[in-house]
Formats: structure tokens, C-alpha cells, sequence
């Protein structure tokens, strides 16, 4: 048994040797991209499993038994692609990733493709992707924008009973404490399972004051 099938298992469960397998297949694939488009900090590169994957692997708990997902920025795939991933022997799943990069999305397009992940990428601003994504369970972005402007690009789904998963770094009190005007909100912290620094903000039942 690998260090890295023990980090991932320790932060997304159980996890098949197969589905183990795809995660380190999109690995290979995130390197070899990296090296001709910006898909990630290149001094995160080293540490891609653990800073990128295994990170973005701690959701899925979160999700319980959810099924329709919607990823928002999905940049080079987390967390949206690596949950994906992790879903492909869910049956009914289906993760939406909101890119509007072309390239990036076509990488994420080719690669899931290539892994049977149930994934579909819509290649759009997210201000334009309410007219094209069915109703998710629930909604997840990192390292998009700050919490304020993520309520607002996620609002049109949230408001109608999605509940967000969103990873925030160590600033996370400020800018909870800056959407109070604006939102309403019901709120769960959960500390990282990576990083003793981050969380991730399970937010439900967001209306507008």
C-alpha cells in the first residue's frame, strides 16, 4: 500500500485500487499539460498530490450520497475534475466544471473523456452558466474569489437549495464576517484534512437580506 492511496483514502474514505489508479493516470496527464499551459502554480508542481489532489479529495464525505455536482473555475481540475474522478463508480453522478479558458478546458474536456469520469465542461464565464446547468446538489470552487463574490456567482443555484463546499485558506473569518451585510446564510466549518491552516465552508440556505 502506497503513501499516496493512504493519503487519499484518509481524506476521501474508502477509495477502489481503481479508482486510485485513474487519480494518479490524471496526474501524469496534469504534468505533461503543465508543461505547454499554466495550469497550476509551478512551485506547487512537487507536491501536486498532496497540495492538489488529496485536497481536493476531502469533499467528497462532505457530499454524502450527492450526485449532480458543479464545479465552478475549474482551472486545471480541482476540486472538480479529482471528484469526478473519484465519482466514476457512482451510479447517476454527474460533475459539471465551469471554465471559461479554452485551453484549459480542453484539457479538462480530453482528460476526463480519456478517464470515463462523468463529467461535462462548459466552456463559459460562470455569470453565463445558470442558462446551461441543470439544478446541482451541491456547488464547490478554491481558489476562485473571494467568499463575498463566490456567494454572488453561485447564488442563482445556491438560492434555490444547492449547498456550496468551498476551500478557504486561513483568512476564512474575514471574509465570512464581510458577507453579513449582503447574506444570509447557514454555516459548518470543516478543518482540513491537508492543511491546519485551511477549511472548507459548507454553506446551505443562502438568501439575500
Amino acid at each position: 500500500m502506497t503513501d499516496d492511496y493512504v493519503q487519499l483514502c484518509r481524506a476521501a474514505g474508502d477509495v477502489s485500487r481503481e479508482t486510485f489508479h485513474r487519480l494518479k493516470t490524471f496526474e501524469s496527464e496534469f504534468r505533461r499539460w503543465s508543461a505547454r499551459i499554466n495550469l497550476a502554480a509551478p512551485s506547487t508542481l512537487p507536491d501536486l498530490w498532496q497540495r492538489h489532489i488529496v485536497d481536493s479529495a476531502q469533499i467528497l464525505p462532505l457530499g454524502r450520497d450527492a450526485k449532480l455536482w458543479l464545479d465552478l473555475g475549474s482551472g486545471g481540475g480541482f476540486p472538480g475534475a479529482v471528484l469526478a474522478i473519484l465519482m466514476a463508480e457512482r451510479v447517476g453522478a454527474l460533475m459539471t466544471l465551469v471554465e471559461s479558458n479554452m485551453k484549459k478546458a480542453a484539457f479538462l474536456q480530453t482528460t476526463l473523456a480519456n478517464l470515463g469520469a462523468p463529467a461535462c465542461v462548459i466552456a463559459k464565464r460562470i455569470e453565463d452558466a445558470p442558462a446551461l446547468v441543470d439544478q446541482p446538489d451541491i456547488v464547490t470552487a478554491r481558489a476562485l474569489a473571494p467568499l463575498d463574490q463566490l456567494l454572488g456567482l453561485s447564488a442563482p443555484w445556491l438560492e434555490r437549495g444547492a449547498k456550496a463546499l468551498f476551500h478557504k485558506g486561513r483568512d476564512y473569518a474575514a471574509e465570512v464576517a464581510n458577507c453579513h451585510d449582503a447574506w444570509r446564510f447557514d454555516l459548518i466549518e470543516h478543518r482540513s484534512a491537508v492543511d491546519a491552516n485551511s477549511v472548507v465552508l459548507e454553506i446551505s440556505g443562502l438568501a439575500r437580506r
